[in-house]
C-alpha cells in the first residue's frame, strides 16, 4: 500500500513543474514576454522533473517510484536555485554569468529578410525583468514556488504514515 503522503508528493512532483511551465510558456506565447538565456536555464530542470514524475506514476516498484519523486524534487529545487540566482541578477545584487540573448521568430526567406529579423529582434536582458508583481519577477516567483514546492515534495515523500 502506498502512503497518502507519498501519493501527494508524487502528484506535486508533476503538478508543480507543470504549473510553472504553463505560466512560463503562457507568458511567452500569450503574453509576448521573450525568455532570456537564464529563463531557459530554469525550464530544463522542470522538464526533467515532469519526466521523472511521470515515471513515478508508471513504475510498479514503490522504491523506484520514491527515488523518481525525490529526483524530481531535486530538479525542481535546482530550477528554484537558478531562479533565485536570476532574480539576484535582476535586482543587481550580483552580476550574471551570461551574455543576454535574443529570440528570433520565423525562419527562412531571403538573406535580406533574415537580416531584417535579426536587426528587429527584441533584445532580452537577463538583468532587467520584463514583468513584476509586488516587485517580484517571474524568476523570483519561480525561485519561491520551486523552492517551497521541491521542499514539500521531499518532506511528503519520506513522511511516515500514521496508520
Amino acid at each position: 500500500m502506498v502512503p497518502g503522503s507519498f501519493v501527494a508528493a508524487r502528484a506535486l512532483a508533476l503538478l508543480v513543474p507543470a504549473a510553472l511551465m504553463a505560466g512560463a510558456l503562457g507568458s511567452q506565447y500569450l503574453g509576448g514576454l521573450y525568455p532570456c538565456e537564464m529563463c531557459h536555464w530554469q525550464r530544463w530542470p522542470h522538464y526533467a522533473a515532469m519526466a521523472l514524475a511521470v515515471l513515478a506514476f508508471g513504475v510498479p516498484q514503490p522504491a523506484v517510484a520514491r527515488v523518481a519523486v525525490a529526483l524530481a524534487a531535486l530538479a525542481i529545487l535546482t530550477s528554484g536555485a537558478i531562479g533565485v540566482f536570476h532574480a539576484g541578477v535582476e535586482y543587481h545584487w550580483w552580476r550574471g554569468i551570461t551574455a543576454c540573448t535574443s529570440t528570433l521568430q520565423g525562419g527562412g526567406g531571403t538573406p535580406d529578410d533574415m537580416l531584417a529579423r535579426i536587426l528587429n529582434a527584441p533584445i532580452v536582458r537577463c538583468d532587467a525583468p520584463q514583468w513584476t508583481l509586488f516587485g517580484i519577477s517571474l524568476a523570483g516567483f519561480n525561485g519561491l514556488f520551486s523552492t517551497i514546492g521541491g521542499g514539500a515534495i521531499l518532506v511528503l515523500a519520506w513522511a511516515r504514515s500514521k496508520a
